[in-house]
This record gives structure tokens, sequence and C-alpha cells, in this order.
């Protein structure tokens, strides 16, 4: 007679399963092999943020800002939750407004990615849409508008020093613990600017030696969902211009090849501003292999691919 296998009886009083506030943070590094296989000594270590449970970095930031909020009892019955987004944080938001019960205003440009619509519909959120021509920017001050209204608490991502400080205390210890202190890089985009700020305040108060390069978009015209061109944009109350070593700006049309590469050889569908930080991060390596010296190259991959499957580049 074959073995049954036994199962213990949870003990009385046992919390069993994790809340979903406890699921955000703790993503893996990813090793982006094929990129760097011709550059010896050097490595590119990718944060893979959509694990987290509403798939993106975002959910780090959103759930510091509610937390935050709840704390101070700004986020209480009768009250909703108003921020501007272009479509990550607004989803963590409404994953979060669900999970806690708590009504979600959002301010988005109308050209978000269908994939996004169709998710803050899912999740029950109200969204308000803003001219596409402007950007988040739009979204921005339309946001502040209605902000006026004492039904919302205007979160305002973009100021608010909780977003930095999710990733001083979480993203950038977990990077410290992942590579045993052996980072020498740092390359993330500017958005909110509150993840690039956030870690790299942490690295270098660690180690000062770390190079840490923000990146975002060559120009304002561009299609790098999330990320802004700060010379022409609305700048975050968060971003100090200071912090970076250096900044890298990456063309839409090099983030989109990149996302193609990182699926069709390294088996990761990446969304199109990790592609850009990828972009940005192999320029880095290549300088270092050309300098001679080994690198260990630490970026964000803000999401996956699923919310930009419906993008034409994929079959161009």
């Amino acid at each position: 007679m074959a073995a049954q296998a036994v199962t213990k009886p949870a003990l009385p009083g046992a919390v069993l399963g994790d809340r979903l506030l406890d699921r955000i943070g703790n993503t893996p590094l990813v090793r982006l092999e094929r990129l760097t296989a011709d550059l010896p000594g050097i490595q590119i270590l990718g944060k893979a943020e959509w694990t987290n449970p509403g798939g993106s970095v975002k959910d780090r930031a959103a759930a510091a800002i509610v937390l935050d909020a709840l704390k101070r009892e700004q986020l209480c019955p009768g009250i909703s939750l108003l921020d501007a987004t272009s479509g990550n944080t607004g989803i963590a938001y409404a994953m979060l407004g669900a999970a806690l019960a708590f009504p979600v205003t959002l301010c988005m440009p109308s050209n978000v990615s269908p994939e996004r619509k169709r998710i803050l519909n899912a999740y029950g959120a109200e969204v308000v849409w803003t001219d596409p021509a402007e950007s988040s920017d739009g979204a921005i001050r339309k946001a502040r508008e209605l902000a006026a209204d004492p039904q919302y608490f205007y979160a305002d991502q973009y100021s608010n020093p909780a977003n930095w400080r999710a990733h001083y205390t979480g993203t950038a210890n977990e990077v410290l613990e992942q590579t045993g202190g052996r980072i020498t890089h740092f390359v993330a985009g500017l958005g909110t600017t509150g993840t690039f700020m956030g870690v790299t305040r942490r690295l270098k108060e660690v180690n000062p030696k770390i190079e840490c390069i923000s990146m975002q978009p060559d120009s304002p015209f561009h299609g790098l969902e999330g990320l802004k061109h700060m010379a022409t944009a609305i700048v975050p109350a968060i971003y100090d211009s200071h912090l970076a070593d250096r900044n890298l700006e990456v063309e839409t049309e090099a983030a989109y090849a990149m996302a193609k590469r990182l699926a069709r050889t390294e088996g990761l569908l990446v969304g199109i501003s990790a592609a850009a930080a990828a972009a940005a991060s192999l320029r880095i390596a290549e300088e270092q292999a050309a300098l001679g010296k080994e690198a260990v190259i630490v970026t964000i991959l803000p999401d996956a691919a699923d919310k930009y499957l419906s993008e034409r580049f994929w079959e161009e």
C-alpha cells in the first residue's frame, strides 16, 4: 500500500498566508547574461519589479504613501485618494484601494495603453482622462485642480517624500544584500524620480564610490511611458539634480529595440522603460569593458511587457 502524506493541522489561532502588503518588495535580481556575453568581467543585473503584486516598482511607493496617509489620518472614511499617474502608480493605488477599502480617483493621459485602462477598470478605480498631448504634466495639472475639493486626499507622488523613502529603506537595501555589496554602478530612469532618489541616497551612504546614473528620454516627444524629459517637464519636488553622478538620455527607438532583444535573447518580456534602463546599462557596460575594468551594474526593470503588447513596435 502506498504511503499517505500526512499534513499537520494548523495551530489554533495561526495566521496563514501573507497579506497583500507583505508581498510588496523583495523582488529578485536577474542576470542579463546575453547582453554582456562579449564583455569580460561585466555583469548587468536587473531588479525584476514586475513580481510585485500590482506588477510594477510603483507598488513600493504607492504602499508607502498610502500607509503614511492612513497613519496621519489623511485617508479616512469619506475621503478618496487622488493622484496623477501615467499608469503603474495608478494601478498600485487601485489595487491597494480595493484591498484596504478606500476609493481611488486618478488623472491620467488618455493615450496610455489599452491594457492599463482595462486593469484600472477591473480594480474599479475612477479615472479622469487628460489631454495626451500634455503627457503626465497635463494629468498633474488636472489633479492639482481637483485637489481643492475636500473630498480628496491628494497623494501627489511627485512631491511626497514617502515615495523616495520607500526605495531608501527597501529597494536599496535589497540591492546591497543581493549583490553582497559588490555593486559598482546603479542605473534607473527618471519619472517621479523617487526610485533613483531613494536608492541613490542609500547606496552613497554605504559606499560613495558606487556610480549612480540617471536615465531619461532624449527629447520631450518620446514613447517612454512613465519617464520624464526633465528639461521640458514639470520637475518633481522630490528630485535633486545633484545626486546623479551622470545622466544618460535614451532614444525611444533604442528602448523598443532592447525590449525585443531581451524578449528574444534573454527570455524576458519587459516594459518600455525597463528596456530603456537596460539600454543605458549596456552603454555603461561597454564603456567599462573598453577601459578594461570590471563592473557589477544594477538597474531597475520597473515592469513587464504585459501592459505594452498592443504597441506596434513588436511587429515592426
